[in-house]
């Protein structure tokens, strides 16, 4: 079966600034798929030239069997598109939004099934400027649905909800995706990509610098476990620990992260800790994320 999305080194420059860099990538139907990046790593420039609203200068695309640079009108019947932000007046019902975006479609699922299925059924006689932070982000998913397509671009789809609303648009997405329907979302959330996708891509300065399951990408690092504890206050941190399996160790204000590998690393660090008279509190073990990989390939300063 052919991929849904196939790019080949498409670019896309903005004057002598280069906002994706030979990126290639595919995307299988029935998967959700994973672009994460920091900002201005090129995620938004590349999703838009995948859904057409940007020409790539460079490469050659293919989305759904269509070229979304010249067959945008076709594409647009194929794909849908969750809005970030929606221009939609706040006056406007939740109802009569679903309808205005229905009819421009000739593939249309039913508008009162998909607010039932996004929990909004309540709310369809509601204006939009009423609606909740989670409850406007799952009528931008409803519209993205709306004309029943085969792939859905969601792009930080979870940015400034709560953790309980970040959790429930978890499951919408799974849901969609059991429902037949490729999702391709960006995200800042490691643990959102990580839980979620079936593969990332991750992006840095316009070019792909990794692409992999999160766990094949994790395994890449090579890293052991981390055992992190804090000291009380006044403690003076530890300067080494003489324990099995230590392989590095990271002193953040109070918190100490001590990373190592072996059967016998965990023991040994407290029986270290405890010889030598220091106390700790909170003690517990870590595994290596995707964050972990996300910050091994881009590195941890914050850019604009």
């Amino acid at each position: 079966m052919p991929p849904v999305i196939r790019a080949a080194e498409i670019s896309k420059h903005y004057g002598s600034v280069c906002a994706v860099d030979r990126v290639t990538l595919d995307v299988q139907e029935g998967e959700i798929f994973g672009m994460v990046g920091p900002n201005g790593a090129g995620k938004t420039t590349t999703i838009e030239c995948l859904e057409g609203l940007r020409q790539a200068d460079s490469g050659s695309l293919e989305v759904l069997g269509c070229n979304p640079a010249t067959a945008r009108t076709d594409l647009a019947e194929l794909i849908g598109i969750q809005l970030q932000q929606s221009n939609l007046p706040p006056r406007l019902r939740v109802a009569e939004a679903m309808r205005l975006f229905r009819a421009q479609y000739a593939r249309r699922a039913d508008p009162a099934e998909l607010l039932e299925r996004l929990g909004l059924a309540e709310k369809k006689d509601s204006s939009i400027g009423t609606l909740s932070g989670g409850q406007r982000q799952r009528l931008f998913i409803a519209l993205a649905l709306v004309n029943h397509p085969r792939l859905v671009f969601f792009d930080e789809l979870t940015t400034g909800l709560d953790p309980q609303a970040r959790r429930s648009m978890w499951d919408l997405v799974r849901e969609i995706r059991d429902r037949g329907c490729t999702v391709f979302l960006t995200t800042h959330f490691m643990e959102e990509a990580e839980r979620l996708c079936d593969r990332v891509a991750i992006l840095d300065h316009g070019r792909v610098v990794a692409l992999d399951t999160p766990q094949a990408l994790i395994r890449s690092l090579g890293l052991g476990r981390r055992l992190v504890f804090t000291l009380p206050p006044g403690t003076t941190p530890p300067a080494q620990l003489e324990a099995a399996g230590v392989e590095k160790v990271e002193i953040e204000g109070n918190r100490v992260s001590v990373q190592g590998r072996g059967e016998r690393f965990a023991s040994s660090v407290v029986g270290a800790l405890e010889k030598s008279g220091i106390p700790f509190l909170d003690l517990w073990t870590e595994q290596p994320t995707l964050e972990d990989v996300f910050l091994a390939l881009t590195g941890r300063q914050m850019r604009e």
